[in-house]
């Protein structure tokens, strides 16, 4: 997911650079929402995974 959300950033840059201020918003509007889909996901994990504890075989 956050490989998606630094294509999305690039093809914004790329786009901004040659004047396409359109698809650059967009792009870049696109890029935001995946990077906090993605940070939300990665905090949740991480709470799930200090919940959970250390936990091991018996």
């Amino acid at each position: 997911m956050l490989s998606w959300a630094l294509i999305f950033l690039v093809v914004a840059l790329i786009a901004g650079v040659l004047g396409f201020g359109g698809v650059a918003a967009g792009a870049a509007a696109i890029a935001k929402l995946l990077f906090m889909v993605f940070l939300a996901l990665f905090v949740v994990s991480l709470v799930a995974h200090l919940v959970r504890g250390r936990g091991g075989a018996i």
